[in-house]
């Protein structure tokens, strides 16, 4: 039958709209430690979202719920609508976690052609090699890799099922600066058919980097949610940094609203919430100023603000 690309269109976003993920007001304790507190959010089907935090925020709790590897507390967690363990919602999802036990006396093809086996239309050997980069690897014990080829492996594993979610706790731990930007990669392209991934990660230029939306939790609550930019734009610090032809005066930036200031020569670099002060300070000093450039905060730069301001408002 033909369809119309209007109609098409139009299933397009219908699908985009739909939730592939939702957590309903859902807490998770340990004893008596509360890893999540009362967390709501849903993740739309073909969207890109990056859980970031401090160490004990709750992030891998948080996937562990999403995947069905543990129960909430409280609340309710659905995937694509039905419970996370249920094997129809199972089928359809990849992962990579931080650890991930596999036999270490298989092969890199074994091990691969086994996962293959779990899921009812995998994608074919050969591309899942290529796609993560193990083809010189493929007769390879899993004990004799090294720890970046392993998190290749346990990529591969994620999408040999050519799963409709991936979830992926710290993907690139251990990869070099080529290996990362190669798995990024192949991320993007897995997005351009649409699929969902939900990754947690301590490199926030991989969060800028590849996700739509941001979800930042901090002692189990979600403290920001929205996207790269957006949450940059919170955050009121403005970098300036600029070069002088002769040292400044002593204590200039004394009673000025700066901080993170570095002095390296001639080159000075400075964080500000009130950049029209400190540039009519700096430019109505005798000395002259070139190379002046201002930028917007840095994801990190976002993080690390949004992050001390609640706990600021904890201690307060």
């Amino acid at each position: 039958m033909f369809t119309s690309a209007t109609h098409r269109a139009q299933t397009v976003e219908e699908v985009s709209q739909r939730p592939a993920i939702e957590l309903e007001d859902v807490s998770r304790s340990f004893g008596t430690v509360e890893a999540l507190q009362h967390v709501s959010f849903a993740i739309p089907e073909g969207q890109a979202v990056a859980l970031l935090g401090p160490n004990g925020a709750g992030k891998t709790t948080a996937i562990g719920l999403m995947l069905g590897l543990r129960r909430p507390s409280h609340g309710q967690v659905r995937l694509f609508g039905l419970d996370p363990r249920d094997r129809r919602a199972r089928s359809r999802c990849g992962c990579m976690l931080q650890e991930s036990g596999v036999p270490l006396n298989l092969t890199v093809r074994e091990i691969i052609t086994l996962f293959r086996s779990y899921y009812p239309h995998p994608l074919p050997l050969a591309q899942v090699l290529e796609m993560a980069g193990l083809q010189k690897k493929a007769m390879t014990h899993v004990g004799s890799l090294s720890g970046g080829q392993r998190q290749r492996l346990y990529f591969a594993l994620a999408i040999c099922g050519d799963p409709d979610v991936f979830f992926l706790d710290e993907p690139t731990t251990g990869l070099d600066v080529e290996a990362r930007r190669h798995f990024w990669e192949q991320l993007r392209a897995f997005r351009q058919l649409g699929k969902t991934i939900v990754l947690t990660t301590h490199y926030l230029e991989e969060a800028d980097t590849l996700a739509d939306r941001i979800i930042l939790l901090d002692h189990g609550r979600v403290r920001a949610d929205a996207p790269p930019a957006l949450l940059k734009a919170q955050v009121t610090n403005r970098r300036i940094a600029f070069e002088v032809n002769e040292p400044l005066p002593a204590g200039f930036f004394d009673q000025l609203p700066v901080s993170q200031l570095e002095i390296q020569g001639h080159r000075v670099s400075l964080l500000t919430p009130q950049l029209e002060t400190v540039l009519r300070a700096l430019l109505t000093q005798p000395g002259e100023i070139t190379n002046l450039t201002i930028t917007e905060a840095s994801l990190e730069e976002a993080f690390l603000q949004l992050t001390r301001a609640e706990s600021e408002a904890k201690g307060g």
